[in-house]
């Protein structure tokens, strides 16, 4: 915290790979937007729909009650939390995969699976990983996703497995990451519409305010290396520890 009252980001190294993503406007093909909007929708068969993050036991300890509250918790996870982790593993994968480094490929898959704050964190990122694959493999199959396979035995995060599909389809990085954390915070606030409850319309709302800090987390995570791996939130990632023994339960996570 700032002399300010503000939260102090952390710092990242630039490459010059790194600022030419950043500067340069990468342009989709139609088949990449066509596979973005299906891949990241609510209706691909992965199962989001069926995690909170914690949100659930946040809700029920009263650290999310209304509008606001939920705001406040989805801008600390975002760039404090899993949202800015989850956004460096899976830049960082995508250009391993594009340049075909294997060895790095592991590692990050690796430090991805290992990374996870909780048990319910790490069942939640890997379950929608592997349910990932398999939808993507069977129907839009890639050399990448089976290299993944070849080289990496081990349990598969989400942004990984996302990440590599992007990779192996020719999505260009900065969009696909882009909509990637777009559809992370959509999925929180579907859960935190239900759990509070909120209106449809303050789920939109809630877009709209969110809209610049899932911008700059992006642009976080594309010149951020893999140390800037870290969380902030700690009570986000304590929420998700709770979670493990609330009684009552609507989410896996």
């Amino acid at each position: 915290m700032t002399g300010n009252g503000r939260i102090a980001r952390s710092r990242t190294r630039q490459t010059p790979a790194t600022q030419t993503e950043t500067t340069q406007v990468e342009f989709l093909s139609q088949d990449a937007l066509y596979r973005l909007m299906i891949w990241l929708s609510p209706a691909y068969p992965v199962g989001a729909f069926a995690y909170s993050s914690g949100i659930e036991w946040a809700v029920e300890a009263g650290d999310i009650k209304d509008v606001g509250t939920l705001r406040d918790w989805l801008d600390g996870m975002l760039s404090l939390g899993a949202g800015i982790n989850d956004g460096i593993l899976f830049a960082q994968m995508h250009r391993a995969v594009t340049t075909g480094d294997d060895a790095r490929a592991v590692e990050i898959a690796e430090l991805a699976a290992a990374f996870a704050p909780s048990r319910e964190r790490y069942e939640e990122t890997t379950r929608l990983g592997r349910a990932f694959v398999e939808v993507t493999q069977a129907a839009w199959p890639c050399r990448a996703l089976t290299r993944l396979k070849e080289i990496w035995p081990g349990e598969v995060a989400y942004p990984v497995a996302v990440a590599t599909a992007c990779a192996g389809h020719a999505v260009p990085l900065a969009p696909a990451l882009h909509a990637f954390l777009t559809a992370v915070v959509a999925n929180w606030i579907s859960a935190g519409v239900r759990l509070i409850p909120l209106g449809h319309t303050d789920s939109q709302r809630l877009l709209q305010i969110l809209e610049p800090v899932v911008r700059e987390t992006a642009q976080r995570a594309l010149i951020s290396d893999i140390d800037a791996l870290g969380s902030a939130a700690f009570r986000g990632d304590l929420a998700a520890i709770r979670h493990e023994t609330q009684y009552t339960r609507l989410f896996r996570s």
